[in-house]
């Protein structure tokens, strides 16, 4: 922290996406510079370019060469690519995908020395970032790796839901295979303690879904829940986490009973994001629980489609933005509070 204020890192993500279109229009708000001190890691030529092409002349970043040059009351801007570096808005290339992972790296030395405070990753292009250095499904498993996490877990929030997921970026086909009572029963531990110490909810209730259609139907259509997921829910009872279900996916969701939980555990990708992205697509944000440290990142994609048109809502990477410096703060207080008992 510096001046009180949180430094928060953001990467650049794909340059020839809707990125920096988000990171401008959420960084426009001069409210921000109130509550947190912005570094986006990246390109000034870029950020320049696309200031262009959505029309926001009126914004600009602070140019600085190292971390120690912000300035505390705008938002800064670290060059992490060579000059020569060319957009080609909606395409994926080589370029865009070295400087996603540049910029990746710079944040992450800086995080990793104690020169900002959080994490914000804008979205990347998974097969341009490809490389010798980074061979990871996404930035979840790249992250965990740098900071030395042995279990982490892809934890989706809103307003509305928080919903975690068992297994993450792995084909369907070898779900069932990955299922076990072990990795359940930590995932409930990590999504447990992530409640209490990132989101400030003492006594956190978790709604656990079934694999299978209707929960395994008693075992006609499966027999994960019995075998398995059931015995898990059991252990984490016993460890005093209030684990329920598995339930039903769709009448879970159909019947709005995820309002009664803090958190719901899916079995696999598609299952939890589908209907998390379905109620909060312009405004959720991916949360990666188990870290060291704080990263958030909107919910969305690169979306190339739409990139420099000026129609990408800002509103997920703004909640992004701030739900990492509440994290930020809630582990302050929950570790002062455990050094400080009453």
């Amino acid at each position: 922290m510096i001046d009180n204020k949180i430094v928060v890192g953001i990467t650049q993500g794909d340059i020839n996406g809707v990125g920096y279109e988000v990171i401008i229009k959420t960084l426009a708000d001069n409210r921000i510079n109130d509550i947190c001190i912005p570094v986006v890691y990246g390109s000034p030529k870029v950020a320049a370019y696309h200031r262009k092409a959505i029309n926001m002349e009126n914004f600009s970043f602070n140019q600085i060469k190292s971390i120690g040059e912000i300035n505390t009351r705008k938002s800064n801007i670290i060059n992490c690519m060579d000059d020569s570096v060319r957009v080609e808005l909606g395409r994926t290339t080589e370029q865009a995908g070295a400087g996603s992972l540049a910029s990746l790296e710079a944040a992450i030395n800086d995080l990793k020395n104690g020169s900002i405070d959080v994490l914000v990753t804008s979205p990347i292009n998974k097969q341009n970032i490809q490389s010798s250095k980074f061979n990871f499904p996404g930035h979840t498993e790249y992250l965990a790796t740098e900071f030395d996490a042995n279990e982490v877990l892809m934890l989706m929030v809103s307003d509305l839901i928080r919903v975690g997921v068992v297994t993450g970026h792995i084909p369907l086909n070898e779900v069932p295979g990955d299922l076990s009572q072990e990795l359940i029963l930590s995932k409930l531990q990590l999504l447990n303690k992530s409640l209490i110490k990132d989101f400030g909810i003492r006594k956190p209730r978790i709604a656990v879904l079934g694999l299978n259609p209707h929960a395994g139907d008693a075992g006609v259509l499966g027999k994960e829940e019995q075998d398995i997921i059931i015995p898990a829910i059991k252990k984490a009872n016993d460890e005093n986490i209030i684990a329920l279900g598995p339930y039903p996916a769709d009448g879970f969701f159909g019947s709005e009973n995820f309002f009664k939980f803090d958190a719901i555990l899916a079995m696999y990708h598609d299952q939890g994001l589908a209907p998390f992205k379905a109620l909060a697509f312009d405004s959720g944000i991916n949360f990666t629980a188990g870290l060291s440290v704080v990263r958030t990142s909107p919910a969305h994609g690169t979306a190339f489609e739409i990139a420099g048109q000026g129609n990408a809502s800002e509103k997920s990477f703004r909640n992004a933005l701030l739900l990492a410096i509440d994290v930020f703060k809630n582990r302050k207080t929950h570790d002062e509070l455990n050094q400080n008992p009453l």
